[in-house]
């Protein structure tokens, strides 16, 4: 074998289509694009524009509702809360508030408050000072020896409209 007879397998390698190079090309003038009308022009983007139909979004009935105001809670479970404590992240002698949690990284930050699910196992005797527990989450906890109590979320302050 020669670097001469070298040559990919055939149909691996497909030459570009070079639009807007003359009529020999078979896509000369207009490239493709007919003549004139929204398509024919650069950057325009008609995703589910149906010509003046109504689109199919539109057509289809809207379900459900999103509560403006809805709370979203940042979520800890347990067997994270334990690894922290024989990490040494946390301390168990001392109340686990949410500022702890914060503090030692293991939760970004508090939105409307921090939410203890049951998933994992603890078995240090801790007491939380969080805004809610699932029950189950609150049973595993008492096992261990611990309390939950559960802690007043801090109000938002919002602006007075000036009258």
């Amino acid at each position: 074998m020669k670097l001469n007879e070298l040559h990919d397998n055939p149909g691996a390698t497909k030459t570009k289509k070079r639009v807007a190079r003359g009529p020999g090309s078979g896509k000369g003038k207009t490239a493709g694009r007919g003549i004139k009308g929204q398509k024919s022009r650069s950057g325009v983007a008609i995703n589910s524009y149906e010509g003046g139909q109504m689109p199919l979004y539109m057509r289809l009935p809207k379900r459900g509702f999103n509560k403006p105001n809805r709370k979203a809670f940042a979520v800890v479970n347990l067997g994270l809360i334990e690894k922290f404590i024989t990490d040494g992240k946390l301390d168990a002698a001392n109340a686990i508030t949410e500022d702890a949690l914060v503090a030692s990284g293991l939760v970004r930050r508090k939105l409307d408050g921090i939410r203890v699910l049951a998933k994992g196992e603890i078995a240090a005797k801790i007491t939380l000072q969080v805004t809610g527990a699932s029950k189950s989450a609150v049973e595993a906890v008492e096992k261990a020896g611990g309390k939950v109590e559960f802690v007043e979320p801090a109000v938002k302050k919002e602006v007075a409209a000036a009258e």
